[in-house]
């Protein structure tokens, strides 16, 4: 009887382990749902925007360049500066000293001052020949005048007398001109004669000493501020060598854009631009004002050619937040091309396409749904709903390649 009862348990002990085993490997072996992550089909406004590098700069600089060739004197002035049109100079020059002479053309020059000292000579010499004869003919003249009242000469010799006068005093007047080109002629042979530590130039030219140091004042031409200064040390500059650059930072600052042509075809006079990532506490609004008729080429950091086109971007009104920007300075402009308050939204993520339309997976009483979708706007991130969904459906964004319609899936 005991014996009997030992095979019993036995038994009763294998059942029990063999259904232990049976259901372990059951609840091993069962099929469990898919973690996912789950996004909802939301309404509410939705823009398409253009993002690209900008930078800011001044509408209309105002290049300061040399009005003369000459000497400019160092820059005082820094960028950043508050000038006054008219007012401020900001630069100033003076004549240049003369190139320095060789051998062979100083004594050019000196044979040309030579040439003209002796022709200056000649000149007052025939003046004093000029002089003599026009006070013989005056002699002349007078003492036929008084044979003619009276009555011993004829009228016809007075008048001869009369025009030999007129010659004489004529000659007279050409020798003097005649001296005056000569004396022309010898103060611009000794001005070649100027080395570049003479400082007898001025009385050379009979201008005076004053004529050597005199400077010439630049002056602002706008109200506004320096931008940057291209020449700074003392140095000889050509005329229309630009000096320094002024501009109106704070009520003429604009920003400049560069866009991919194929991006810029899209964008319109007006758009409305939310610039951001510029150094203040908030984004900064504008609108497109213009977009150039041509495009360039440009290289990207990778070396790929891109055509560009440039845009141009205006501050909406005057920001008391502008005044912590300059002219050149980065920042980041985001073109609104496209915006709607009650829109259907889907994330981007959660599309994909295949037999050439836009299908997701949405998720109904825990299991997926593969379903085609119609698509108006994408932004990146978010799609526009036509069809094929409805709010506060839920579907499956970022779908994995092991994903199929009809599967379980749960909420990760």
């Amino acid at each position: 009887m005991v014996a009997q009862n030992r095979k019993i348990s036995r038994r009763a002990l294998s059942i029990a382990a063999a259904l232990g085993v049976a259901g372990l490997l059951g609840f091993t072996l069962w099929p469990r749902p898919m973690l996912l992550d789950f996004a909802t089909v939301e309404r509410g406004t939705m823009r398409v925007v253009i993002s690209e590098e900008g930078r800011t700069r001044v509408q209309e600089p105002y290049v300061v360049s040399s009005p003369v060739a000459g000497m400019l004197g160092r820059v005082t002035v820094l960028p950043g500066d508050q000038v006054i049109a008219g007012e401020t100079i900001v630069a100033q020059m003076r004549p240049a000293n003369p190139a320095i002479l060789d051998i062979r053309t100083r004594e050019q020059a000196v044979a040309a001052v030579n040439a003209a000292e002796a022709a200056l000579n000649v000149a007052r010499a025939d003046l004093n020949a000029a002089q003599a004869n026009r006070d013989f003919a005056d002699s002349e003249h007078s003492r036929i005048q008084k044979l003619v009242d009276r009555g011993i000469s004829s009228v016809a010799n007075l008048e001869r007398a009369l025009q030999v006068l007129r010659v004489a005093g004529a000659a007279v007047d050409t020798s003097k001109a005649a001296i005056g080109v000569r004396e022309a002629e010898l103060t611009n042979a000794k001005a070649q004669l100027i080395g570049i530590d003479d400082q007898g130039l001025a009385q050379a030219l009979g201008l005076g000493g004053q004529a050597v140091t005199s400077t010439i004042p630049i002056r602002a031409p706008i109200d506004g501020r320096i931008l940057r200064l291209l020449q700074k040390s003392e140095t000889i500059l050509p005329v229309g060598q630009p000096i320094l650059e002024i501009g109106d930072v704070q009520d003429d600052l604009e920003v400049m854009s560069e866009l991919l042509s194929a991006d810029a075809v899209q964008v319109t006079v007006g758009d409305a631009v939310i610039i951001s990532n510029w150094g203040g506490p908030r984004e900064l609004t504008g609108h497109v004002d213009r977009i150039d008729p041509y495009g360039y080429t440009k290289h990207s950091a990778l070396g790929v050619e891109e055509q560009r086109v440039e845009v141009t971007i205006k501050f909406d009104g005057v920001d008391d937040d502008l005044a912590g920007l300059g002219h050149g300075y980065r920042v980041d402009v985001n073109i609104v091309i496209w915006e709607h308050d009650d829109v259907l939204i889907v994330p981007s993520s959660a599309l994909f396409r295949t037999k050439g339309e836009w299908a997701l997976y949405a998720v109904t009483d825990g299991k997926t749904q593969l379903r085609t979708v119609g698509i108006g706007r994408n932004n990146g991130l978010q799609a526009q709903v036509l069809s094929g969904l409805n709010e506060g459906d839920i579907v499956v964004p970022f779908p994995s390649s092991g994903l199929a319609d009809g599967q379980t899936v749960a909420r990760r």
